[in-house]
Order: structure tokens, then C-alpha cells, then sequence
């Protein structure tokens, strides 16, 4: 893990991390609905905004530092069975061939692709994220899922405060005075809300139908999608299902059975 904060990452992690304390420092120093029920003895507000800040750092850590899925060994290799083992397990004649990465010689299983900046292959890849600089993949998009939900619930909560601490002034010179250090944490937190909000929505969209955002924007050059039609995620299960896999079943999925469904017992 130390390697792991002092890799490539470092600069933008501390970025995040020193950029995320200073607006919240900003608005309890303000008369904002914070400092004003620190000055009436109500600590509950103030505890539980601190609190979400706090889980919204420690979800970016987790998200940022853990593994995504990196792809360690062939399949074979790995201890899953021979070949032959594996052949009955995935019928080779509706399944394309699992292709060998050309950078790190792995074998990739399907939905899994190799991350020019991580230089590692990742099980169901979904993007590299440069504000975690680490990759969304299968153990950790669940889990930027969740930081998102809490970063967006902290960001609203923010705005909220720092409108609240918004002061008049007797001249537009003095009202830019006494408020310009909310007003630039306002302009810091409306834009990071717009973002989460839209990269949120996408995210829990793309979760819904069972695909990664790889998936969808470079369909048409993915050798087990390409040949599908226009509509079609052999992925698929159902919007229920799709988010209970999502969310509450941690396991590696071997997608190479998803993907070939036996036809339907005829009547």
C-alpha cells in the first residue's frame, strides 16, 4: 500500500485530499448554518457533515488505492483447471477465443482489458479514472459507485452551506470582500456537483443494463459484442438483477458462461 501512495497518484490524491479540507474549513469558519449552530450549542449538524466529509475521503482512498481486478495469471495458470476442464465449461463454438494481451502476454478473460496507464490487464475493465489515478474495474466499481453517491450527498449538503453564509454589503467592492472565499469555494462545489451528478447518473445507468462504460462507448471494436445487435447485451439479466449482482454478490464472475445461454427448452 505505501508503494501504492507514492506511485504516480500521489500529487493528485494529496490535491484531492488538501482541496476537499480547506472548503470544509471555509465553511464552518464562515457565518454559515454551520458556525451558527456551533455558536447555539447544537453540534449535530456540524458532527454529521464532518462525518460525511470524513467517509467521502475514506471511500476515495479505498476506491483509489485498492485492487481493480488486475489479471494475474492466465486461467489455467491460475489453478482453475486444464484445458480440457475448461473447454466443457465454456462451449468454444458460440464463445469467441480468449484473445492474449499483446503488452503483458495474459491471457485476458472476457470483458477485460489492458490499461495503458496502470500497464496491467484488468477483469471487467470499466475506465481508468484519472482524479483516483487507478482503474474502475471488477472489485472496485461497486465501491466508486458508492463514493460517488457519498461525494454528490456531501457537495449538495456544501452549496447548501455556503448560500446560507452568503452576507449583503453596503457596495458590490465591500459584498465581494467580506464573501469572496465562500464564493469561490460556491464555484468549486457547483462544478464538482455538476460533474459526480452527471458521471453518477451514467454510472448507475450503465450498472442497470450490465455494462461498462468501455463497453459502451467502444462497442463496435469488441470482439464478443461487434457481431451483437444494435440493442443486444448478452450481459443483460434485468434491472433487478443487474444491481443486486452489482452491489451484493462479491464473487469473480466468469463472464464466458454469461454470455453463451442455452436456447430455451422447446414446449
Amino acid at each position: 500500500m505505501v508503494q501504492s501512495v507514492f506511485r504516480s497518484g500521489f500529487l493528485v490524491r494529496v490535491c484531492h485530499t488538501v482541496l476537499t479540507w480547506v472548503i470544509t474549513l471555509i465553511l464552518f469558519l464562515h457565518n454559515t448554518d454551520l458556525r451558527r449552530c456551533e455558536e447555539q450549542g447544537d453540534l449535530l449538524l456540524p458532527g454529521l457533515f464532518f462525518l460525511l466529509v470524513l467517509l467521502s475521503v475514506l471511500l476515495y482512498f479505498t476506491v483509489s488505492l485498492m485492487d481493480p481486478g488486475f489479471v494475474l495469471a492466465d486461467p489455467v495458470k491460475g489453478g482453475q483447471g486444464s484445458d480440457e476442464e475448461m473447454e466443457s465449461m465454456i462451449p468454444q463454438s458460440s464463445t469467441p477465443r480468449l484473445r492474449r494481451c499483446g503488452y503483458c502476454l495474459l491471457q485476458q478473460p472476457m470483458r477485460a482489458k489492458h490499461c495503458q496507464t496502470c500497464k496491467r490487464c484488468v477483469r471487467r475493465f470499466d475506465h481508468h479514472c484519472p482524479w483516483i489515478e487507478n482503474c474502475v474495474g471488477e472489485r472496485n466499481h461497486r465501491w466508486f459507485v458508492v463514493y460517488l453517491l457519498v461525494q454528490l450527498l456531501v457537495l449538495l449538503w456544501a452549496l447548501h452551506i455556503a448560500l446560507s453564509g452568503i452576507s449583503p454589503g453596503v457596495t458590490w467592492e465591500l459584498w465581494f470582500r467580506a464573501n469572496a472565499f465562500l464564493l469561490a469555494a460556491l464555484a468549486v462545489v457547483g462544478v464538482f456537483s455538476g460533474v459526480v451528478l452527471l458521471l453518477l447518473g451514467c454510472h448507475l445507468y450503465l450498472v442497470s443494463i450490465n455494462c461498462t462504460t468501455w463497453e459502451f462507448m467502444s462497442r463496435h471494436r469488441i470482439s464478443y459484442l461487434k457481431n451483437c445487435g444494435k440493442e443486444e447485451n448478452p450481459f443483460d439479466r434485468g434491472v433487478f438483477c443487474n444491481l443486486w449482482d452489482f452491489f451484493c454478490i462479491c464473487r469473480t464472475v466468469m463472464w464466458e458462461q454469461v454470455y453463451h445461454k442455452p436456447p430455451p427448452n422447446p414446449a
